[in-house]
């Protein structure tokens, strides 16, 4: 067997990883998924804007039998509501526009938007 060449070794370490992390890049700062919205202000500053929503979550939780039979289940739905915010930054024209997304505060996903102004 032949050993791969060190460069095509160093070519597939250096591609992005499949599993996706939100993250936002602030200069040299980067706010990752998880972060509070405390902790995005001290290293993004500001946002241009804010869009803040309610979200309400229904969840089933299903009972079986002891039998593991599905005969004579019982289903309880219940309901939660979360806070959903979007800020969007701005970094400028050569830029594209950055919507960092937060549920009960905690930073879930980050979209790109148009080029900023």
């Amino acid at each position: 067997m032949r050993a791969l060449p060190t460069a095509l070794v160093v070519a597939c370490l250096a591609l992005p990883s499949l599993a996706h992390a939100a993250s936002l890049r602030c200069g040299n700062k980067l706010v990752s998924e998880g972060a509070s919205q405390a902790d995005a202000v001290a290293k993004c500053g500001q946002p241009v804007s804010t869009e803040t929503k309610r979200e309400r979550v229904t969840n089933k939780s299903r009972e079986g039998r002891r039998d593991g039979s599905r005969r004579g289940d019982s289903s309880t739905e219940f309901s939660t509501s979360t806070s959903v915010e979007e800020w969007t930054y701005n970094f400028g024209p050569n830029r594209l526009l950055q919507v960092a997304i937060f549920r009960d505060g905690l930073l879930v996903d980050v979209r790109s938007g148009g080029y900023g102004y």
